[in-house]
């Protein structure tokens, strides 16, 4: 509470212009308020959104690359760990412009997320105090929690950063996540820090790859954390790079690339890798006198032997039962779902309509499960089955009951399903013969088998689904109405892909199941969520099937999807009076991107950015 005073005491200083009282503040950001507002930069203004060229990003990026493939890995263990938290995470090159993002669709989809894109500029002069540019200026980690933001419109938001740097200590690129301000803090600005020093050591593996790589801590059981030293040495002991930690401890030491590795220890090199290549922990003196354990973790042409990194200090997810495998952040989804429960415990119908690919038989088998039901999920496609047999397929036969009919009988589908669930897939195809029979079971929950004589009573389950409208032929006589009341006594509707929400979701989702682990960036997604989609999900997955298939590093950007969907050309994507202004561009941007993902709905788009209809028309009626 008194860190909490003494801030609104320093920001209603920075606003009149008085000075800041002492120890309101970080010093860090003391000075960067005073170095802004040297610059007349105004507190409670708006802040510059200058943004690169996307050729230029591109170069940044392939002058990157090393660091970008090990960095975009990190980012996505990162999305899974604060996931929920309303969060971006960003990498920066060395001057705080941003090459890549990984976010949660919330904050995506606010003023922040859209500031904070590839080619985007976050220095100090521009943007005010913030973390990706004092990281960058400073050469360290720095978090900025809310109202220490220079400008007041980003006092909702905080964000931590930490410099990547290489053997040599030169800053390479900056981690950045930047989230609401009540979401958790510290834990993320620890995970960040941890991120980059796992990136720097990645960066050392790479680099050493013909070479080996010791691990060495004065403690056994720290050389598996990254507080371990990390020291690569070439085949006749030359010494090449050694990370941060390891430069600390073998602070001292003369830790000159190309010195020999006798340098810094005293078991001479030979037998130190007789030792460490047995797979053992051997334990040697520095030169200092300070006795550490080594372990060798990468023998020469990338055979490493480092155990696998998993997720630190974080709790098991504890999946409810009830929740779906399915992605269902969407408000039309969300509202199906919320009485689906007691629904299947009711035993009612559950009609299931929308577009072909939008997952169907997904929530069909949802409700299944919902239902806690024993007995099997007999899925049947009501259209695949001869007219003359779909009576015969439901209900069953006796031996020898029409011409044709199997010499053993059959016990039927709805007999297959007792105790458990029916799902009667395209059921808009049911032939009108059939209908009447249907109706009939639903209504009494018995069968009878062509030819049999006994009827038995069953405990079904029924869903049924279709992509056509079924009110619509009832109205020309195609369909019973009355078999459609009693279909639809609970009517889920599944949305377009192209109208969803949660798009994002949807795709870090299917490539979870396809790849787990491999990034996807958010200029993957926005170039994604620019297509119509008619296949929907099924055609989604065969496009990420595709970009897996064609990537060339393991991860998925924008660059992925060349053949398939226009990309987001973040300096050309905007209309002909903004491509020259760069301060309109990337409103201009994000404009057309939302008109792109709402399906050319310019009422929608106005409505959801807070514009008029005029505005976005200005900006999109080129795209028609």
């Amino acid at each position: 509470m008194q860190h909490l005073s003494g801030i609104v005491r320093a920001r209603n200083a920075l606003e009149k212009g008085d000075r800041f009282p002492v120890g309101a503040l970080q010093p860090i950001v003391a000075d960067s308020w005073q170095r802004c507002r040297d610059i007349d930069l105004d507190p409670r203004g708006t802040p510059r959104h200058s943004v690169v060229a996307f050729s230029d990003v591109k170069r940044r990026r392939e002058a990157n690359a090393a660091m970008r493939l090990l960095a975009l890995a990190e980012m996505q263990l990162l999305h899974s760990q604060i996931a929920g938290s309303n969060f971006m995470i960003a990498l920066g090159d060395a001057e705080g412009i941003v090459l890549d993002t990984i976010s949660d669709q919330h904050f995506a989809d606010s003023d922040a997320g859209r500031s904070i894109i590839p080619g985007s500029m976050w220095n100090e002069s521009e943007r005010g105090t913030n973390a990706l540019g004092l990281a960058a200026m400073a050469g360290k980690p720095v978090a900025i929690y809310g109202r220490e933001h220079y400008f007041a419109c980003h006092g909702h938001l905080s964000c931590m950063a930490a410099p990547i740097f290489n053997s040599d200590g030169e800053v390479l690129g900056l981690l950045d996540a930047s989230c609401a301000h009540e979401a958790r803090q510290e834990h993320t600005h620890a995970l960040v820090r941890m991120a980059a020093a796992q990136i720097e050591n990645g960066l050392i593996y790479q680099d050493a790859s013909k070479s080996f790589v010791f691990a060495f801590h004065p403690r056994v059981e720290y050389l598996d954390t990254l507080s371990a030293g990390l020291i690569s040495v070439s085949l006749d002991g030359a010494v090449l790079s050694v990370n941060r930690p390891g430069k600390a401890l073998l602070q001292g030491l003369p830790l000159v690339s190309g010195n020999h590795f006798d340098s810094l220890f005293e078991a001479g090199f030979g037998p130190a890798v007789d030792g460490l290549l047995k797979g053992g922990v051997v334990r040697i003196r520095d030169r200092a006198g300070s006795s550490v354990f080594m372990v060798c973790r990468q023998i020469g042409e990338r055979r490493t032997v480092l155990p696998k990194r998993s997720s630190p200090s974080l709790p098991a997810l504890v999946r409810k039962e009830d929740a779906p495998d399915f992605v269902s952040d969407d408000p039309a989804i969300k509202r199906s779902l919320n009485d689906l429960a007691e629904a299947a415990a009711l035993c009612m119908p559950v009609h299931v309509t929308g577009e072909t690919g939008t997952g169907k038989e997904l929530m069909a088998r949802h409700v299944h499960r919902l239902s806690g039901r024993k007995g099997e999920f007999v899925p049947v496609n009501c259209g695949a089955v001869p007219e003359e047999l779909f009576i015969a397929e439901i209900f069953g036969h006796e031996r020898g009951a029409f011409t044709n009919a199997r010499a053993e009988g059959s016990p039927g589908l709805a007999r297959a399903a007792d105790r458990g669930t029916l799902f009667l897939d395209e059921v808009a195809d049911i032939p009108l013969a059939a209908q009447t029979s249907l109706l009939r079971f639903l209504d009494s929950m018995e069968i009878r088998a062509i030819g049999g004589q006994k009827a038995q009573k069953v405990d079904v389950q029924i869903v049924s689904a279709t992509n056509r409208d079924l009110e619509d032929m009832v109205a020309q006589r195609l369909f019973r109405a009355d078999l459609y009341y009693r279909l639809n006594a609970f009517l889920i509707r599944l949305p377009p892909l192209r109208s969803r929400t949660d798009f994002a979701s949807v795709v870090r989702h299917l490539m979870e199941k396809m790849a787990p682990g491999t990034p996807v960036t958010d200029a993957a997604i926005s170039a994604l969520a620019q297509r119509k989609w008619p296949g929907n999900i099924r055609e989604l997955r065969t496009v990420l099937q595709r970009a897996l298939a064609r990537r060339r590093a393991e991860y998925i950007d924008e660059g992925c999807f060349d053949d398939d969907t226009p990309v987001v050309q973040l300096s050309s994507d905007c209309c002909d009076d903004c491509r020259s202004r760069p301060l309109s561009r990337a409103k201009c941007q994000e404009i057309r991107l939302l008109y792109h993902r709402t399906d050319e709905n310019i009422s929608r788009t106005a409505r959801e950015l807070g514009l008029s209809r005029t505005t976005v028309y200005k900006h999109v009626r080129d795209t028609s």
